[in-house]
Formats: structure tokens, sequence, C-alpha cells
């Protein structure tokens, strides 16, 4: 199983992590691991090249993890990194949604609590 961490600083995406295999299918051969692979490598690539923004990036291989967390960025950078963010969120929930025994999504709200 894929699991997914979205965390959230407010309303605002600030980590995004997706660790584990979706299934059993030789390697390079699941179209569910491959698919939850684009979009976070595009994530990466269109937060650096559209938004301006270097991610924090973790990747193993091992764990098959990939993770992102953003640096604090100026104003229109942070917008753009949203909007890139919630896309790639976008995406992996209707992942989840069609193949809910391979992809998790979890959610943590980073909002401090008064």
């Amino acid at each position: 199983m894929t699991r997914v961490t979205v965390e959230y600083e407010g309303d605002l995406v600030r980590r995004l992590a997706c660790e584990g295999h979706a299934g059993d299918a030789a390697e390079g051969e699941n179209v569910v691991c491959a698919a939850v692979s684009v979009l976070m490598q595009t994530c990466v690539n269109a937060l650096e090249r559209v938004a301006g923004v270097i991610p924090l990036t973790t990747v193993d291989e091992r764990r098959a993890l990939i993770a992102v967390e953003l640096p604090k960025a100026a104003a229109q950078q942070a917008h753009d990194a949203q909007t890139i963010l919630r896309t790639t969120v976008l995406g992996l929930t209707d992942i989840s949604h069609e193949y809910p025994k391979l992809v998790k999504i979890t959610t943590i709200d980073g909002r401090k609590q008064p």
C-alpha cells in the first residue's frame, strides 16, 4: 500500500509525502505506483521550474519514499507553489478513490489550537 501524508499549516500545504508500493506487481509494472511517482516527480519539477521554489526533497528508494516540503518563499512563489501542491493532492486523491486498497491518504492539520 502507498501511504500519502499531506501536512497543512493553516490552509497551506507544507509537506507532502508518499511511501510504500501500491500492490504486488513486478517492479516497474504497477500502474498505480507509476501514477503516484509521476505526480510526485512532476510536483517537484513544477515547484522548481514554474514556481521558482526549491523544495526540501527526500527520496528513499528502499522505502519507496518521496517527500516534498516547502521552504519559506516570496508571496508570488508561495502562491504558485500552493497551486502546484494542491493540484498534486487532487491527483493523489483521485487515485486513492479509484484504488482505495492501494493508496491511503492521511491529512495532518498543523493549525495551532487556541
